[in-house]
């Protein structure tokens, strides 16, 4: 199967995830017009009506964009749904997304194949997020046109498997649209990405290191300042197994390291001792990938860094 035309004209093949309460149109303008997918969460926009002026404000800065520079046209966007049942948004954010024709739709937590077909409907296609095989079939039955393949060391809900092996399983039966999540920051990623089977890099937790992102100095500098080995894999917070930042743990008066002998968080838990802390606002999700990130930079710059990475690492397998 070929690459869909709307993503054939990328500068350099990544989507940026998006990140939960952090994406927003500033990041996503400045993706898009550096020549990547830049995507946002619906749920992002609060109150539910800020997802049409966000769609309005990404239309429009990108369509200046292309008048302007006619000879590096910008990038499409994506906006993600959340498609379990629990969502009271769907219906009404999809209504916004068919207004705008939102030209890529990436779907979490479930697969449906009614969103599959009214994407369709308006020229748009679909790629939905899955950590295992059994899921990416159920993802393809219901007519998603590709797959994002998020593997181990993602930031937030990862997956379990070694992106070889899910790779692999998934590229014996799909030769669609497949992109790779997981610990990627750099221009090499983005090539052993491909290498391995997949056609796109799907990036998140170096964006959060941008003054484009909707997040606290803190946050941003901790992912600068660390690595793989402050990336804390726990359940406590959500329910399901996630990747966090070890420093935003410790802030919240917890033990990293003794996440897994409580049953339930503790009654006020929080810094203050008195307000409960959140998943994603005060406990920071994070990708093991994020050595690579060493200083806060515009969205853009990291993408030309990213090209510049890109370029020589296929320079140097050619040349071997």
């Amino acid at each position: 199967m070929s690459i869909p035309s709307i993503l054939s004209g990328l500068r350099i093949p990544v989507v940026g995830a998006p990140l939960f309460i952090i994406s927003n149109p500033q990041l996503v303008i400045a993706q898009c017009s550096a020549g990547i997918v830049g995507s946002f969460p619906a749920l992002n926009a609060r109150p539910a009506s800020q997802l049409d002026e966000w769609l309005h404000e990404i239309t429009e800065a990108l369509a200046a964009h292309d008048k302007a520079n006619p000879d590096r046209p910008s990038a499409p966007f994506a906006v993600n749904q959340i498609v379990h049942r629990t969502n009271d948004r769907f219906d009404e954010d999809m209504a916004v997304c068919a207004k705008w024709k939102v030209p890529i739709v990436i779907t979490s937590l479930g697969a449906r194949e009614e969103l599959n077909h009214a994407v369709h409907g308006w020229g748009g296609i679909t790629l939905h997020d899955i950590i295992d095989n059994r899921f990416a079939r159920k993802a393809i039955e219901k007519g998603a046109d590709g797959l994002i393949a998020v593997a181990a060391g993602a930031g937030g809900h990862a997956g379990r498997w070694s992106p070889f092996a899910l790779i692999h399983e998934i590229r014996e039966w799909f030769d669609g649209p497949l992109l790779l999540s997981g610990s990627i920051a750099t221009g090499q990623g983005v090539l052993a990405a491909q290498a391995m089977g997949a056609d796109f890099a799907y990036i998140g937790s170096p964006f959060i290191a941008t003054p484009e992102a909707r997040c606290s100095d803190d946050y941003r500098n901790a992912i600068v300042e660390g690595g793989a080995a402050d990336i804390v894999n726990s359940a406590l917070f959500t329910g399901i197994p996630g990747n966090y930042l070890r420093s935003s743990i410790e802030r919240s008066g917890l033990d990293p390291d003794a996440l897994d002998k409580l049953e339930a968080l503790p009654t006020g838990f929080g810094s203050d001792g008195s307000t409960k802390a959140k998943a994603w606002r005060d406990i920071w999700g994070s990708g093991q990938g994020i050595g690579a990130i060493r200083k806060v930079q515009g969205a853009g710059a990291y993408i030309d860094t990213l090209v510049a990475e890109y370029a020589a690492a296929k320079a140097r397998l050619c040349a071997s």
